[in-house]
């Protein structure tokens, strides 16, 4: 008699099999779940190795465009990098893929569901708490390169240097070509609507086509490789090898955009809950009601974020060329030193005595303190 369905986010790759083996063996109905978000894989292969393994059913899920749309645009309005360099891809691929295990399992009236990841890093909290926000009677059963359409994570020994056939996703930047891709990427609302190939006059402007071209572009000169040690949730240190070609593209593009269009005190508040966000994805936190609020404020902010930015990438860089914008603060006229304008440039005297009484006061007590 069986034990009741388990669905299996399953790879195909050894982990995931010898766990969908031994859930068999234990009396349970076991149904694999496979999703394509991106990653160089054979689904067809999987989905028989799945079969001939014992799987009650096989479900694979086409996830790459909602990837795209629901997941990484709003990292890239957030500007999302956690502890400065790490952009992201794993942790935000996760409340996709177990946001897609919970729809199968509720569909199913699976009782369970189950994972590879293993309990040392990061990927069990975030499958974890996916889960239980949204399916709270799911019981959890938990057994790591990890690769997406956004990224490829890669694990090594901390003081070895990284094999140079460890990099899948971006040629290496000094094999790369010696002439700059140069392209046009338009924003509206913090999101990328358009990309533009400025010498070869090609576009492309759904976001998953979006996505892809930048990858592809981002590859072949070797941006977006970093090799980093970070703090995991759990309270360890790790080393990852990154690599993130088109989301490093827009990271500098969005990012020069957002400066140019936006106001700097509300940038200021912003900067602030891009960290926010990034700290709660990166913990598993996606469906939690503070990083909801978060994302509420951060498209707030991203309303005015319109306009075009050029970018030159070349050898492992992404240059920006300039940008321009219908719905920039920027005056030319206003900050040109040949033309006054509306500014008095006395009204400077003023501005800066009173941003010194606070200084003159600190000034005053340090040398109160030295005297003592």
């Amino acid at each position: 008699m069986s034990k009741g369905t388990v669905v299996l986010a399953y790879s195909g790759g050894l982990d995931t099999s010898c766990i969908l083996v031994w859930l068999k063996e234990q009396g349970y109905d076991v149904i694999a779940y496979l999703a394509n978000i991106g990653q160089d894989e054979d689904f067809d292969a999987a989905r028989k190795k799945a079969e001939s393994l014992g799987a009650k059913k096989v479900f694979v899920e086409d996830l790459r465009a909602e990837f795209v749309e629901e997941f990484i645009w709003p990292s890239v309005q957030a500007n999302a990098i956690y502890e400065d360099r790490y952009l992201l891809g794993t942790s935000i691929a996760r409340p996709c893929i177990a946001r897609r295990q919970v729809l199968i399992a509720r569909q199913e009236g699976a009782q369970y569901v189950a994972h590879g990841a293993t309990g040392k890093g990061n990927d069990q909290i975030r499958f974890e708490l996916t889960c239980y926000a949204l399916y709270p009677s799911v019981q959890v059963t938990p057994w790591s390169m990890d690769a997406n359409l956004m990224h490829i994570r890669c694990a090594a020994v901390l003081q070895n240097h990284p094999p140079s056939d460890i990099f899948c996703m971006t040629k290496n930047p000094e094999d790369s070509p010696s002439a700059p891709d140069v392209l046009e990427i338009e924003f509206s609302k913090g999101v990328p609507v358009k990309v533009t190939h400025l010498k070869e006059g090609t576009s492309k402007t759904t976001p998953l086509q979006i996505f892809t071209y930048l990858n592809e572009i981002g590859g072949r000169h070797g941006v977006g490789r970093i090799d980093i040690v970070e703090n995991r949730f759990i309270g360890m240190k790790c080393r990852g090898i990154y690599e993130t070609p088109g989301g490093t593209i827009l990271y500098h593009a969005h990012l020069d955009m957002e400066i140019f269009t936006m106001d700097r005190e509300v940038r200021r508040i912003k900067q602030g809950l891009g960290i926010n966000f990034s700290e709660l994805v990166y913990n598993g936190f996606w469906y939690s009601p503070e990083c909801e609020f978060v994302r509420h404020c951060i498209a707030k902010s991203q309303e005015n974020v319109e306009g075009k930015v050029q970018v030159s990438v070349l050898k492992g860089h992404v240059y920006i060329l300039g940008r321009e914008s219908p719905k920039s603060p920027y005056n030319e006229e206003l900050v040109s030193m040949d033309v006054q304008g509306d500014y008095n440039p006395c009204d400077a005297s003023g501005f800066i005595k009173i941003n010194a009484v606070r200084l003159k006061e600190y000034n005053r007590l340090q040398n109160y303190s030295f005297r003592s």
